[in-house]
């Protein structure tokens, strides 16, 4: 791997422009060793840094780890205690850690001619990282691979099939990436601008790991091409949930939540017109509870959590959430993040980003199995 895609340690203190010392209080650590779960997300401190968190069951900060810039979205590996946390687009860092601190944080960078859209997921063994990434010369949605042996160098990539990927989970096969291709074109010219709101094409495809080859596409119908389709979790049965942020007209009412499965069509959930309103055509973040067969909702710009039965797709509960981010499961129900620094019950000098990643249980919850695969080589300023 190219000494510029690997930063050290030293280059990302230097970076970063401080150190934070890994070392834990003992109130801390006896916070980590009563916790039922830890859970992470990215941040924006007060004094506008960036970092990652490590948070309790309950929302107390454990630790925190400086980042060189914003983060979006996280990933967790059970089997090799690894997570990462990816730039924000069109950010082009992704910094991994080793959560039994077995090693020093990298970070990686993109190659040359591709940016990070914020979201990655591991291999079933923990052994590969997969990131969506941007090929902005093409305008096509890409697939980056890199080897966790190998200090996570970049060994290959494969197409999603679709324009602006955003989110991705690995099924329960252990070898298919079910990708949420938003549709939506960009440029790291023009930052965060949307380049083709007047002929978006948002799909959703699963590929495989070990060809790159398609194996599923689902385009929305033409009267929803301004839907944008935009993150994904796994239900217990290998449903695949994904979530939408609506680019059209405000007072439009369209499906934001809907599923699918391998061989099957998209189902769209119609919810109550009240939720739909209540959502502001934008759902920010998506998760399944799975051992308690719930889909959990958030929106920023509704300020609501909605929770849905995975079964039959009913509203369980709606909630007010003032600024609402990231949802996760929780050992019961979901754990919800805010941008004004809420987590669950719990208040911290922080703003929270869009998304939360669970690191550990207690007692493990049931879940779907998966079998390791080869594969080829601070509040709306926070939206």
């Amino acid at each position: 791997m190219d000494a510029k895609k690997l930063i050290d340690r030293r280059s990302f203190v230097k970076m970063a422009g401080t150190a934070w010392v890994a070392t834990l209080a003992p109130r801390d650590a006896f916070a980590l060793q009563r916790a039922d779960a830890v859970f992470a997300s990215a941040f924006m401190a007060p004094d506008g840094g960036y970092g990652i968190a490590t948070l309790t069951e309950e929302g107390e900060i454990i630790e925190r780890t400086l980042l060189p810039a914003r983060a979006h979205g996280m990933a967790f590996s059970p089997e090799s205690r690894h997570a990462v946390a990816f730039a924000r687009r069109p950010g082009t860092y992704a910094m991994i850690l080793a959560t039994d601190r077995a090693a020093e944080p990298i970070v990686i960078a993109a190659t040359e001619g591709r940016h990070f859209f914020g979201h990655g997921c591991f291999s079933a063994d923990g052994r590969l990282l997969y990131a969506t990434e941007n090929d902005f010369s093409a305008n096509r949605g890409m697939i980056g691979v890199y080897d966790g042996t190998r200090s996570f160098a970049r060994i290959g990539e494969f197409p999603t099939y679709g324009i602006g990927p955003h989110d991705m989970a690995l099924g329960s096969d252990g070898r298919t990436l079910a990708i949420a291709n938003g549709g939506i074109e960009t440029h790291p010219d023009f930052g965060r601008t949307k380049l083709n709101l007047d002929h978006m094409e948002p799909s959703l495809t699963l590929v495989d790991t070990a060809t790159g080859a398609l194996i599923q596409k689902h385009m929305l119908p033409k009267e929803l091409s301004r839907l944008s389709t935009r993150h994904v979790d796994i239900g217990a049965d290998g449903r695949i949930w994904f979530a939408c942020q609506y680019e059209g007209a405000r007072n439009d009412l369209p499906p934001l939540v809907g599923h699918f499965s391998q061989g099957k069509d998209l189902t769209l959930i119609t919810l109550p017109d009240r939720t739909t309103e209540a959502l502001a055509n934008y759902v920010g973040a998506i998760a399944v509870n799975r051992h308690e067969g719930l889909v959990g909702l958030t929106s920023p710009k509704g300020s609501v959590a909605v929770t849905l039965d995975a079964r039959t797709g009913a509203v369980v509960k709606e909630e007010p959430v003032a600024d609402a981010a990231g949802v996760a499961a929780a050992e019961h129900g979901f754990a919800i993040s805010s941008y004004d620094g809420r987590f669950k019950q719990r208040q911290s000098a922080v703003a929270w980003d869009q998304h939360i990643v669970r690191l550990q249980w207690r007692s493990a919850p049931r879940h779907i199995a998966t079998v390791p695969a080869p594969a080829s080589a601070a509040r709306s300023s926070q939206r």
